[in-house]
Protein backbone atom coordinates (compact mmCIF):
# COMPACT_ATOMS: atom_id res chain seq x y z
CA UNK A 1 0.00 0.00 0.00
CA UNK A 2 1.25 3.59 -1.11
CA UNK A 3 0.07 6.91 0.27
CA UNK A 4 0.05 10.23 -2.12
CA UNK A 5 -1.20 13.59 -1.55
CA UNK A 6 -2.45 16.27 -3.59
CA UNK A 7 -3.16 20.21 -3.17
CA UNK A 8 -5.77 20.40 -1.28
CA UNK A 9 -4.52 18.25 1.83
CA UNK A 10 -6.37 15.05 0.89
CA UNK A 11 -3.81 12.07 0.89
CA UNK A 12 -4.67 8.69 -1.12
CA UNK A 13 -4.32 5.30 -0.15
CA UNK A 14 -3.53 2.53 -2.71
CA UNK A 15 -4.82 -0.87 -1.99
CA UNK A 16 -3.58 -3.81 -4.54
CA UNK A 17 -5.95 -7.11 -5.21
CA UNK A 18 -8.66 -5.39 -3.07
CA UNK A 19 -11.70 -8.18 -2.91
CA UNK A 20 -15.21 -6.65 -2.91
CA UNK A 21 -17.96 -8.47 -1.04
CA UNK A 22 -19.27 -9.55 -4.46
CA UNK A 23 -15.76 -11.80 -5.23
CA UNK A 24 -15.16 -9.26 -7.28
CA UNK A 25 -11.13 -8.53 -7.41
CA UNK A 26 -9.60 -5.10 -8.87
CA UNK A 27 -5.96 -4.58 -8.96
CA UNK A 28 -5.97 -1.14 -7.38
CA UNK A 29 -8.42 0.97 -5.05
CA UNK A 30 -7.92 4.35 -4.12
CA UNK A 31 -9.11 5.56 -0.47
CA UNK A 32 -8.67 9.61 -0.26
CA UNK A 33 -8.81 10.65 3.67
CA UNK A 34 -7.26 13.88 5.42
CA UNK A 35 -6.54 14.58 8.38
CA UNK A 36 -6.48 17.24 10.90
CA UNK A 37 -4.88 18.02 14.13
CA UNK A 38 -2.82 14.79 13.40
CA UNK A 39 -0.49 15.52 16.55
CA UNK A 40 -3.60 14.88 19.20
CA UNK A 41 -3.83 11.31 20.95
CA UNK A 42 -7.50 10.89 21.00
CA UNK A 43 -9.15 9.48 17.66
CA UNK A 44 -12.10 10.00 15.55
CA UNK A 45 -12.79 8.92 11.89
CA UNK A 46 -15.76 10.40 10.20
CA UNK A 47 -16.97 9.13 6.46
CA UNK A 48 -18.48 11.65 3.85
CA UNK A 49 -21.95 11.25 3.45
CA UNK A 50 -24.29 11.17 0.32
CA UNK A 51 -23.09 14.16 -1.93
CA UNK A 52 -20.64 14.67 0.20
CA UNK A 53 -16.49 15.58 -0.43
CA UNK A 54 -14.03 15.37 2.23
CA UNK A 55 -13.70 19.15 2.39
CA UNK A 56 -17.43 19.98 3.07
CA UNK A 57 -17.76 16.99 5.77
CA UNK A 58 -18.51 18.85 8.99
CA UNK A 59 -15.62 17.38 11.18
CA UNK A 60 -16.50 19.36 14.93
CA UNK A 61 -12.86 20.36 14.52
CA UNK A 62 -13.43 23.32 16.03
CA UNK A 63 -15.94 21.98 18.65
CA UNK A 64 -16.30 18.57 20.20
CA UNK A 65 -13.38 17.23 18.48
CA UNK A 66 -10.95 19.79 18.92
CA UNK A 67 -8.67 17.49 21.18
CA UNK A 68 -8.59 14.94 18.61
CA UNK A 69 -6.93 13.74 15.88
CA UNK A 70 -9.77 13.61 13.27
CA UNK A 71 -9.28 11.17 9.77
CA UNK A 72 -12.14 12.41 7.09
CA UNK A 73 -12.03 9.79 4.93
CA UNK A 74 -14.42 9.30 1.43
CA UNK A 75 -16.96 6.45 1.40
CA UNK A 76 -16.25 4.12 -1.94
CA UNK A 77 -18.55 5.93 -4.39
CA UNK A 78 -18.28 9.34 -3.76
CA UNK A 79 -15.85 9.96 -6.99
CA UNK A 80 -12.77 10.87 -4.77
CA UNK A 81 -12.05 7.11 -3.38
CA UNK A 82 -12.22 4.56 -5.83
CA UNK A 83 -15.52 4.73 -7.66
CA UNK A 84 -17.11 3.84 -11.02
CA UNK A 85 -16.05 7.24 -12.51
CA UNK A 86 -12.91 6.30 -11.56
CA UNK A 87 -12.17 2.64 -11.50
CA UNK A 88 -13.03 0.10 -14.20
CA UNK A 89 -15.22 -2.78 -13.60
CA UNK A 90 -16.16 -1.14 -10.54
CA UNK A 91 -19.07 -3.98 -8.87
CA UNK A 92 -21.96 -3.34 -6.66
CA UNK A 93 -21.11 -1.44 -2.99
CA UNK A 94 -22.12 -2.42 0.43
CA UNK A 95 -20.33 -1.15 3.41
CA UNK A 96 -18.71 -4.06 4.30
CA UNK A 97 -16.43 -2.79 1.25
CA UNK A 98 -15.74 0.76 2.33
CA UNK A 99 -14.86 -0.58 6.21
CA UNK A 100 -12.52 -3.07 5.12
CA UNK A 101 -10.75 -0.50 3.55
CA UNK A 102 -11.11 1.72 6.42
CA UNK A 103 -9.81 -0.67 8.40
CA UNK A 104 -6.53 -0.99 6.42
CA UNK A 105 -6.10 2.90 6.58
CA UNK A 106 -6.40 2.79 9.99
CA UNK A 107 -3.34 0.44 9.96
CA UNK A 108 -1.64 2.29 7.56
CA UNK A 109 -1.92 4.86 10.34
CA UNK A 110 -0.36 3.14 12.79
CA UNK A 111 -3.80 3.57 14.96
CA UNK A 112 -4.06 1.29 17.26
CA UNK A 113 -8.06 2.06 18.31
CA UNK A 114 -10.38 4.76 17.94
CA UNK A 115 -11.87 6.73 20.61
CA UNK A 116 -14.70 7.98 18.01
CA UNK A 117 -16.44 7.25 15.11
CA UNK A 118 -18.89 9.98 13.89
CA UNK A 119 -21.25 9.84 10.82
CA UNK A 120 -24.25 11.54 9.29
CA UNK A 121 -26.56 10.04 7.58
CA UNK A 122 -25.00 7.32 5.42
CA UNK A 123 -21.77 7.97 6.71
CA UNK A 124 -23.85 6.31 9.93
CA UNK A 125 -24.99 3.34 8.56
CA UNK A 126 -21.04 2.95 7.46
CA UNK A 127 -20.08 3.81 11.35
CA UNK A 128 -23.12 1.22 12.41
CA UNK A 129 -20.85 -1.60 9.85
CA UNK A 130 -17.78 -0.54 11.89
CA UNK A 131 -19.15 -1.41 15.11
CA UNK A 132 -20.34 -4.72 13.81
CA UNK A 133 -17.42 -5.72 11.90
CA UNK A 134 -14.45 -4.18 14.29
CA UNK A 135 -15.93 -3.82 17.86
CA UNK A 136 -12.15 -4.70 19.69
CA UNK A 137 -10.82 -1.18 18.15
CA UNK A 138 -13.85 1.17 18.45
CA UNK A 139 -14.69 2.70 21.86
CA UNK A 140 -17.68 5.12 20.99
CA UNK A 141 -20.05 6.01 17.71
CA UNK A 142 -21.85 9.22 17.60
CA UNK A 143 -24.66 8.23 14.68
CA UNK A 144 -26.71 11.26 13.38
CA UNK A 145 -29.65 10.87 11.22
CA UNK A 146 -29.09 7.66 10.17
CA UNK A 147 -30.48 4.20 10.96
CA UNK A 148 -29.12 0.57 11.01
CA UNK A 149 -31.47 -0.40 8.58
CA UNK A 150 -32.51 1.42 5.69
CA UNK A 151 -36.53 1.22 6.19
CA UNK A 152 -39.07 0.12 3.16
CA UNK A 153 -40.13 3.76 3.22
CA UNK A 154 -36.52 5.09 2.55
CA UNK A 155 -35.79 2.60 -0.17
CA UNK A 156 -38.63 3.57 -2.03
CA UNK A 157 -38.23 7.16 -2.00
CA UNK A 158 -34.58 6.81 -3.30
CA UNK A 159 -36.45 4.91 -6.26
CA UNK A 160 -37.74 8.09 -7.25
CA UNK A 161 -34.61 10.51 -7.99
CA UNK A 162 -32.50 6.75 -9.64
CA UNK A 163 -35.40 6.01 -12.47
CA UNK A 164 -35.79 9.87 -12.89
CA UNK A 165 -32.01 10.04 -13.98
CA UNK A 166 -32.29 6.32 -15.34
CA UNK A 167 -34.42 6.98 -17.46
CA UNK A 168 -33.79 10.66 -18.58
CA UNK A 169 -32.93 10.95 -22.22
CA UNK A 170 -29.36 12.02 -22.22
CA UNK A 171 -28.15 9.61 -19.43
CA UNK A 172 -29.45 6.75 -22.48
CA UNK A 173 -27.79 8.62 -25.29
CA UNK A 174 -25.47 6.45 -26.43
CA UNK A 175 -22.95 9.43 -26.70
CA UNK A 176 -23.05 9.78 -22.85
CA UNK A 177 -20.30 6.77 -22.45
CA UNK A 178 -18.43 7.32 -25.96
CA UNK A 179 -17.85 11.21 -25.53
CA UNK A 180 -17.94 11.31 -21.59
CA UNK A 181 -20.90 13.87 -21.77
CA UNK A 182 -22.60 14.84 -18.20
CA UNK A 183 -25.96 13.74 -18.60
CA UNK A 184 -27.42 17.16 -16.92
CA UNK A 185 -31.14 16.83 -17.63
CA UNK A 186 -31.12 13.37 -15.75
CA UNK A 187 -28.90 14.81 -12.64
CA UNK A 188 -31.42 17.67 -12.82
CA UNK A 189 -34.56 15.15 -12.82
CA UNK A 190 -32.44 13.42 -9.84
CA UNK A 191 -32.22 16.78 -7.95
CA UNK A 192 -35.88 17.96 -8.45
CA UNK A 193 -37.12 14.19 -7.68
CA UNK A 194 -35.18 14.49 -4.52
CA UNK A 195 -34.89 17.62 -3.21
CA UNK A 196 -38.37 17.81 -1.20
CA UNK A 197 -37.19 15.51 0.93
CA UNK A 198 -34.46 17.35 2.61
CA UNK A 199 -36.16 19.23 4.81
CA UNK A 200 -39.79 19.24 6.74
CA UNK A 201 -43.10 19.89 5.42
CA UNK A 202 -42.69 23.12 8.17
CA UNK A 203 -39.32 24.03 6.88
CA UNK A 204 -40.83 24.79 3.71
CA UNK A 205 -44.31 26.61 4.31
CA UNK A 206 -41.84 28.57 6.80
CA UNK A 207 -39.87 29.79 3.74
CA UNK A 208 -36.70 28.99 5.15
CA UNK A 209 -35.23 28.62 1.75
CA UNK A 210 -34.94 32.50 2.47
CA UNK A 211 -31.91 31.87 4.90
CA UNK A 212 -29.65 30.55 1.30
CA UNK A 213 -30.71 33.73 0.03
CA UNK A 214 -33.87 32.19 -2.54
CA UNK A 215 -36.69 34.39 -3.28
CA UNK A 216 -38.33 31.41 -4.18
CA UNK A 217 -38.71 27.47 -4.46
CA UNK A 218 -37.62 27.75 -7.92
CA UNK A 219 -34.19 29.37 -7.48
CA UNK A 220 -33.45 26.58 -4.51
CA UNK A 221 -34.76 24.13 -6.68
CA UNK A 222 -31.95 26.02 -9.45
CA UNK A 223 -29.34 25.85 -6.87
CA UNK A 224 -29.70 22.14 -5.81
CA UNK A 225 -29.60 21.40 -9.68
CA UNK A 226 -26.32 23.13 -10.37
CA UNK A 227 -24.91 20.83 -6.89
CA UNK A 228 -25.74 17.54 -9.05
CA UNK A 229 -23.56 18.93 -12.16
CA UNK A 230 -20.68 18.52 -11.10
CA UNK A 231 -21.55 14.28 -9.93
CA UNK A 232 -20.75 11.39 -12.16
CA UNK A 233 -24.18 9.73 -12.40
CA UNK A 234 -22.79 6.53 -11.85
CA UNK A 235 -21.23 7.41 -8.59
CA UNK A 236 -24.30 9.23 -7.41
CA UNK A 237 -26.01 5.30 -8.50
CA UNK A 238 -23.67 3.24 -6.49
CA UNK A 239 -24.00 5.52 -3.43
CA UNK A 240 -27.67 5.64 -3.78
CA UNK A 241 -27.76 1.29 -3.76
CA UNK A 242 -25.37 1.29 -1.25
CA UNK A 243 -27.62 3.53 1.07
CA UNK A 244 -30.92 0.97 -0.31
CA UNK A 245 -29.23 -2.07 0.19
CA UNK A 246 -27.95 -0.90 4.39
CA UNK A 247 -28.88 -3.81 7.07
CA UNK A 248 -26.86 -4.04 9.93
CA UNK A 249 -28.80 -7.48 10.56
CA UNK A 250 -26.79 -9.53 7.19
CA UNK A 251 -23.75 -8.75 9.49
CA UNK A 252 -23.97 -9.98 12.98
CA UNK A 253 -26.92 -11.45 14.92
CA UNK A 254 -29.30 -14.41 14.08
CA UNK A 255 -31.20 -12.71 11.14
CA UNK A 256 -32.89 -9.79 12.92
CA UNK A 257 -32.20 -6.02 13.60
CA UNK A 258 -32.81 -6.53 17.01
CA UNK A 259 -30.47 -9.25 17.93
CA UNK A 260 -27.74 -6.99 15.30
CA UNK A 261 -27.74 -4.31 17.44
CA UNK A 262 -27.69 -6.59 20.77
CA UNK A 263 -24.14 -7.76 20.02
CA UNK A 264 -22.98 -4.06 19.87
CA UNK A 265 -20.79 -3.32 22.64
CA UNK A 266 -19.42 0.00 21.84
CA UNK A 267 -21.31 3.30 23.54
CA UNK A 268 -23.61 4.63 21.37
CA UNK A 269 -25.29 8.24 20.68
CA UNK A 270 -28.13 8.14 18.41
CA UNK A 271 -28.81 11.83 17.30
CA UNK A 272 -32.20 11.66 14.66
CA UNK A 273 -33.73 15.03 13.92
CA UNK A 274 -37.64 15.20 15.22
CA UNK A 275 -38.38 16.05 11.52
CA UNK A 276 -36.19 14.11 9.64
CA UNK A 277 -38.45 12.11 6.71
CA UNK A 278 -35.63 9.76 5.91
CA UNK A 279 -34.37 8.51 8.79
CA UNK A 280 -37.29 8.93 11.75
CA UNK A 281 -36.73 9.24 14.96
CA UNK A 282 -39.05 7.07 16.49
CA UNK A 283 -36.79 4.36 14.53
CA UNK A 284 -33.36 5.47 16.28
CA UNK A 285 -36.04 5.44 19.77
CA UNK A 286 -36.15 1.43 18.75
CA UNK A 287 -33.03 0.52 18.19
CA UNK A 288 -31.29 2.47 21.42
CA UNK A 289 -33.47 0.18 23.60
CA UNK A 290 -31.23 -2.84 22.30
CA UNK A 291 -27.63 -1.29 22.35
CA UNK A 292 -26.21 -2.33 25.60
CA UNK A 293 -24.23 1.02 25.69
CA UNK A 294 -26.76 3.59 23.96
CA UNK A 295 -28.01 6.96 24.32
CA UNK A 296 -30.63 9.29 22.13
CA UNK A 297 -31.04 12.96 21.87
CA UNK A 298 -33.13 13.85 19.02
CA UNK A 299 -32.50 17.37 17.60
CA UNK A 300 -35.44 19.76 18.24
CA UNK A 301 -35.21 21.17 14.56
CA UNK A 302 -37.76 21.56 11.27
CA UNK A 303 -34.90 21.56 9.35
CA UNK A 304 -35.24 17.74 8.75
CA UNK A 305 -32.68 15.38 7.39
CA UNK A 306 -30.37 18.75 6.92
CA UNK A 307 -30.40 19.57 10.77
CA UNK A 308 -27.56 16.89 10.67
CA UNK A 309 -25.35 18.27 8.14
CA UNK A 310 -24.38 21.22 9.11
CA UNK A 311 -26.99 23.34 7.34
CA UNK A 312 -27.54 25.78 10.16
CA UNK A 313 -25.71 27.19 13.23
CA UNK A 314 -28.56 26.72 15.80
CA UNK A 315 -28.07 22.98 14.96
CA UNK A 316 -24.70 23.05 14.81
CA UNK A 317 -24.07 24.25 17.80
CA UNK A 318 -26.89 22.46 19.26
CA UNK A 319 -25.15 18.76 18.13
CA UNK A 320 -21.96 20.48 19.44
CA UNK A 321 -22.54 20.64 22.59
CA UNK A 322 -24.71 17.19 23.04
CA UNK A 323 -21.50 15.29 21.70
CA UNK A 324 -19.49 16.66 23.83
CA UNK A 325 -21.27 15.57 26.33
CA UNK A 326 -21.03 12.01 25.25
CA UNK A 327 -17.54 12.13 25.24
CA UNK A 328 -16.92 13.23 28.49
CA UNK A 329 -18.97 11.54 29.90
CA UNK A 330 -17.92 7.96 30.81
CA UNK A 331 -21.81 6.57 31.77
CA UNK A 332 -24.93 5.99 29.52
CA UNK A 333 -28.38 4.38 28.97
CA UNK A 334 -31.37 4.67 26.75
CA UNK A 335 -32.04 8.09 27.60
CA UNK A 336 -34.08 10.83 25.64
Amino acid sequence: MASTYDGTGIRYLESRDFTFHTGATLPSVRLAYREFNPTSQKTALISTCFLGRINSTMNFTNGALRNHRVIVVALFGNGESASPSNTPDFPHLDYRDCVRAQYKLINHLQIASLDVILGFSMAGQNAYYWLALYPQIVHSAVIICSAAKTSLHNYQFLEGPKNALLNSVDYNDSSFQSEGKQPIRGLHAFSQAYSAWLASAEWFEDRMFEKFGHKTLGDWAAAGEKVYEDWHPDDLLALLGMWQRSDLSAVVGSGSLEDALRTLTSRVLLMPCRTDQYFKWEASGKEVMCLQKGEIAVIPSIWGHMAGGGSNQTDDEWMDDRITKFLNCSTSGSTY
